[in-house]
């Protein structure tokens, strides 16, 4: 109990993450998928400096999902315009074939184009035209990568899609934003000290989270289009762990200005805070399910930390997870039929999985310091915080466990990640 209450209560300084430089996420994959697509991915046409920059973060992309096995194209180099040899390629293990061309335009700009094929039929199954500048190469690649998934798997790719997470190096803490594959890292906010809980609002334009900055857990709402930022949540005691709400107008909060941690409504802007809950134990970590009809949280009202289901309109709280003395940090699926959490079992802690119409319970991770789950919008992997080597790092896993990934910056320890929507 007293390490619940030392992890969940003020914010869980544990969650130290942010570094001085803006060192990118570097990234290792771990494990694969069982059956993997195979797919070449041919040189594109053009500029060679270009299109090997495109083609190269491409099959990276693909690579790094676990779903596909990348054919050698020997340094094939086919354009979209050019009808492959379907028999050729097949012959080579590829069931399907990216070509395209990257030229310039006259305004100093590119315009990539590109066809997937299926081998199998002979035919072109996608194709894309996309204007970009010379500093937009990667955001290119990645759609690419995303049609290429959607188009193989009948899911949407989620390579474009961007991730937050606050790194932690000598005595500074640094709230950053990149891409999913760790690249194009920026900051959002810097501090002396702690920044913890980033969420990112539904739209993706936002973020909430937690800042120490005035010595005590207040709750911010960042703007990252323009930089500024409000003022949520600073009562008496300590503001912590925001939670959007579907419709992205109200955050979950935990407060302790009434005394112990419990669960509060606010709208964005900061007013008309409202009382959710009312227990004798701590309250927090609140999760709004998709539909946004409950809210998921953690609480140790029944003598051990786990987690409840509560519904926002008025009502008692469910329990939800009942395997094991100790189920934290609830987060939904987006399409709400997942639960990731984090369990402990034999001192360890790790990213588990409840479906939730069976409750069936799979523990995903072979680590032992688990914490801060957080789904990609495509609900195919779950983004945590792990530790190796005594150093923080980030984590990968897919919701069947196969698929492993490992992100860090060398000489920082990285926490707190969280997964931004699709947009």
């Amino acid at each position: 109990m007293k390490k619940f209450k030392s992890l969940l209560a003020a914010g869980a300084l544990l969650a130290a993450a942010a570094s001085g430089a803006l060192a990118q996420l570097s990234i290792e994959i771990t494990g694969a998928g069982a059956n993997r697509i195979p797919v070449a991915v041919a040189d594109f046409a053009g500029e060679r400096g270009v299109s090997q920059a495109l083609t190269s973060v491409i099959r990276a992309d693909l690579e790094r999902s676990g779903l596909f096995q990348l054919v050698d194209t020997a340094g094939a180099a086919l354009n979209e315009n050019t009808v492959p040899n379907h028999a050729e390629w097949k012959g080579k293990g590829a069931d399907a074939l990216a070509a395209g061309s990257v030229n310039t335009t006259p305004d100093g700009r590119y315009e990539t184009r590109f066809r997937l094929y299926d081998t199998q039929k002979q035919a072109a199954i996608a194709g894309q035209a996309l204007a970009h500048a010379s500093n937009q190469i990667r955001t290119t690649a990645h759609r690419i990568a995303d049609t290429i998934y959607e188009k193989l798997t009948g899911e949407r790719g989620i390579f474009s899609t961007r991730i937050a997470y606050v790194v932690k190096g000598a005595g500074r803490y640094e709230l950053q934003i990149a891409d999913a594959d760790g690249n194009g890292a920026q900051s959002a906010l810097a501090s002396r000290e702690p920044i913890i809980s980033p969420a990112w609002s539904p739209d993706g334009g936002k973020l909430a989270y937690v800042s120490f900055e005035a010595k005590k857990p207040i709750i911010y709402v960042h703007d990252l289009a323009t930089g500024k930022r409000h003022v949520v949540a600073n009562f008496k005691g300590s503001n912590s762990a925001p939670a959007w709400s579907p419709d992205g107008r109200k955050l979950a909060v935990v407060l302790t200005k009434d005394g112990g941690s419990q669960l509060y409504l606010v709208n964005a802007d900061g007013s008309g805070v409202t009382r959710l809950a009312s227990s004798a134990g701590i309250d927090t970590e609140p999760h709004f399910s998709p539909d946004g009809q409950f809210i998921y949280f953690t609480s140790d009202r029944g003598g051990s930390p786990q987690v409840y289901r509560l519904p926002v309109a008025g009502g008692a709280a469910q329990r939800v997870t009942f395997d094991g003395s100790y189920n934290v940090t609830p987060r939904l699926s987006p399409d709400g039929k997942t639960l990731a959490f984090v369990t402990r079992s034999d001192g360890r802690f790790r990213v588990a999985a409840m479906d939730l119409a069976t409750r069936q319970v799979q523990v995903l991770t072979d680590t032992a310091k688990d914490e801060s789950p957080s789904f990609a919008p495509n609900g195919r992997m779950i983004l945590f915080a792990t530790e190796v080597g005594g150093r923080g790092v980030l984590a990968a896993v897919s919701t069947d466990g196969r698929v492993k990934q490992r992100l860090s910056v060398q000489a920082a320890d990285v926490r707190e990640p969280a997964w931004g929507p699709f947009h």
